[in-house]
């Protein structure tokens, strides 16, 4: 009896099987992960070197405030040792319990008035210093939410 061949016999055959295929599909995997990696680290190192200029410039404008707050408060006090110092001698000077009464009241009145002109401007010169303290932060935050819109409105 003579066998017939039929196209059955083949059927495990690796004829048909290309290797070349499946290594230009893991080069092409590979390829596009490197490329995909490459654009995350490109992101990552963008973003931290951001949040550093952002803490530089936050904590540059942080010190320049307290110099300038700390240099007002020595102001004021120079101010006030002055107006002390000016007010003892004028009551070595005095001939009658009324001029000391007069000056009492004069270099209270003109303490009192120092006092709040300091405390308004101290007022003043910290929301100004925290306002500059705060920008930095500020832009970023505005920055990374353009940035995120982008990138969902680019998805959609």
């Amino acid at each position: 009896m003579a066998t017939k061949k039929t196209e059955n016999t083949d059927v495990f055959s690796f004829s048909a099987f290309d290797p070349t295929k499946i290594t230009e599909t893991y080069r092409d995997f590979a390829e596009k992960s490197m490329l995909q990696s490459r654009e995350g680290y490109t992101r990552m190192k963008t973003v931290a070197e951001d949040a550093t200029k952002t803490a530089e410039a936050t904590l540059e404008n942080a010190q320049a405030g307290t110099v300038e707050l700390g240099l007002k408060a020595i102001d004021y006090m120079r101010a006030h040792t002055e107006n002390s110092l000016s007010h003892m001698e004028a009551l070595l000077g005095v001939k009658s319990v009324a001029e000391v009464m007069e000056l009492q009241s004069s270099f209270f009145r003109k303490q009192m008035e120092l006092g709040a002109d300091h405390a308004k401007s101290m007022q003043e010169t910290s929301r100004k210093v925290a306002d500059d303290v705060s920008k930095p932060g500020k832009s970023a935050m505005d920055k990374a939410m353009k940035e995120a819109k982008s990138v969902t409105a680019n998805a959609a």
